[in-house]
């Protein structure tokens, strides 16, 4: 095979994987002297001549002319006896080039070229779609189903670019077809190996705060600011906005009139329910405002510890905790302080864990998940929604309660 016949060979890495030839001939002339290397010992002593343009190649060593039987290093001296046969006026001390044809390196030589340029070329390939990746962290992208795993979906972009969608960064109610857009943020980009894995995420906060970028004119040209997003995914979030503008209402903004611009981004996050509210630096105010649909009578602030005790009146207490205590959650989340809530005009309350000794630690725990750590919390509640919202038992439910009601009887 010649050396342009080589060339041509892999014409179609340059078509397919979008290589200039330019690139695709630098890879060459490095493919090649690690060919001559193993081959000769030295590539030093060989020029590489290149045209890109032309798509050609050539090869040329160069040796010394020394006196028959003077030879030390083949590969950096010639006899005078071989050199005449190239040309016959050659003299000692004079350099010799003579072209290298890819037959004189040998077959095996060949094949191992061959594999070293799929190679280089492929490791081309991968760090360059790292590259590209890897600027794409944290932004919007689009991709197709393309295989459906039990711990992850695989999805392939425009270019044929795996992209991964871990189940652990799908939101709960997602349910993806072969060949159907999903859409997520690039959440991280790695080479493993030579190859870059691609992970995506819907569950990540960032990807909201895109959304809002992509669905909302307002937050897209920076008249609204984002200040800070927090999600329990599939179920709610608290997005805290702000804007320099007086004229412009960031949350009606970003609401619309009777949801209107905001319902495309609930459907994408399967329904999540999303709470839209004006950022303050007035802690009082913002931890007021994320405690919202429930209203607040008064707060106090403990900025040491970064803890505020909340107090509502009975019928916000539930509102304020929300459904499997979400709401509460989020809003220390949103806010950075832990927020207990305190019933107005309760004189006596036990916190639930002063009484470990007759209630097991688990089904203590059970209740605080849903927000409930105190005595009068759990009394003020229907049993048949403690069972529910806690997965214990009946039983164990009203016997809870029959400890709680004797604290209160003595």
């Amino acid at each position: 095979m010649e050396n342009l016949a080589l060339i041509d060979s892999f014409s179609e890495f340059k078509d397919d994987k979008l290589i200039d030839r330019v690139t695709l001939m630098a890879i060459l002339e490095d493919v090649f002297r690690s060919t001559l290397k193993r081959r000769f010992g030295s590539d030093d002593n060989f020029d590489i001549i290149i045209n890109p343009d032309k798509g050609d190649l050539e090869i040329w060593r160069n040796r010394v002319v020394v006196a028959d039987g003077e030879v030390e290093d083949d590969n950096a001296e010639i006899s005078l006896t071989n050199a005449r046969k190239i040309e016959e006026d050659f003299e000692v001390g004079e350099d010799v080039s003579e072209e290298v044809k890819l037959i004189d390196l040998g077959r095996r030589s060949i094949l191992a070229l061959r594999q070293n340029l799929i190679s280089k070329i492929h490791e081309h390939d991968n760090t360059n779609i790292y590259k590209h990746f890897k600027e794409l962290e944290g932004e919007l992208y689009t991709a197709e189903v393309h295989h459906i795993r039990h711990r992850a979906i695989i999805l392939l972009d425009d270019e044929g670019n795996e992209i991964i969608l871990p189940k652990d960064r799908q939101i709960p109610s997602d349910f993806f077809r072969k060949g159907e857009n999903v859409r997520g943020v690039i959440e991280s980009v790695e080479l493993k190996g030579n190859k870059p894995s691609i992970v995506m995420s819907r569950t990540a906060p960032i990807f909201l705060e895109k959304l809002f970028e992509s669905e909302i004119p307002e937050v897209f040209d920076g008249l609204i600011t984002i200040k800070k997003v927090v999600r329990i995914p599939g179920e709610k979030a608290k997005v805290a906005v702000d804007s320099y503008d007086d004229r412009i209402d960031p949350v009606g903004a970003c609401v619309g009139m009777k949801g209107s611009r905001i319902h495309g981004i609930v459907r994408e996050l399967g329904n999540e329910n999303i709470d839209v509210i004006n950022y303050t630096n007035n802690l009082n105010l913002y931890i007021s405002r994320a405690l919202s649909p429930a209203r607040i009578t008064s707060l106090k602030l403990d900025d040491e510890n970064k803890t505020a005790q909340v107090y509502l009146k009975p019928e916000e207490v539930s509102k304020a905790i929300g459904r499997g205590g979400h709401n509460i959650r989020l809003a220390g989340q949103l806010t950075g302080y832990e927020i207990d809530v305190y019933r107005e005009g309760v004189e006596e309350d036990v916190e639930l864990t002063e009484f470990s000794d007759e209630i097991e630690g688990w089904i203590i725990e059970a209740f605080a998940k849903i927000g409930f750590d105190t005595a009068r919390s759990i009394l003020e509640q229907d049993v048949d929604d403690l069972v529910r919202r806690t997965d214990l038992e009946e039983e164990t439910v009203l016997d809870v309660m029959r400890i709680l009601k004797e604290e209160f009887e003595e």
